[in-house]
């Protein structure tokens, strides 16, 4: 077990089996010393955590839940590099995180729902998590997944 593995496990956490794709591509990809992950869901034993869009109000996803939701594909995301390199303790640094959440028109708060991601990654990879990064409301996602979240990793 890797470093990153006990430090999640620490946090009642651990890293899940790959998520299988759900159209065309792979999990994962190294390129050089570089790991491009494919956009994450929040599935959680091979289903969506929660489906919907994000926002205040009857009907929609909370901010909270939201949160939740993007550590769960940030997990995920972790389970997709370590499909490509095997040992976690290899990633020499998280460069850049991407978080789209699907969002209720009138929702503008995107970064407190990605947070959810770049704080389970701080607490993973310490301070090799820290990283750059972009979130985004978009009107939908695939399979009516609230969140959804893609990490580029370097590894050494």
């Amino acid at each position: 077990m890797s470093a990153v593995e006990d430090r999640l496990a620490g946090l009642g956490l651990s890293v899940p089996e790959v998520a299988a794709p759900v159209a065309v591509y792979v999990p994962a990809i190294r390129q050089g010393e570089l790991v491009f992950t494919s956009g994450q869901l929040p599935m959680v034993a091979g289903a969506l955590a929660a489906t919907g869009k994000v926002g205040e109000g009857p009907g929609l996803i909370t901010p909270a839940q939201a949160k939740e939701l993007a550590q769960i594909c940030a997990l995920n995301a972790i389970a997709a590099v370590r499909s490509v390199i095997g040992d976690l303790d290899q990633v020499i640094r998280v460069v850049k995180v991407v978080g789209f959440v699907a969002s209720d028109p009138a929702f503008t708060g995107q970064p407190g729902v990605v947070n959810g991601a770049s704080e389970l990654l701080g607490a993973a990879f310490g301070d090799a998590g820290i990283h750059a990064r972009s979130a985004v409301g978009v009107a939908s996602l695939p399979l009516d997944a609230p969140v959804e979240v893609e990490i580029t990793v370097a590894v050494g």
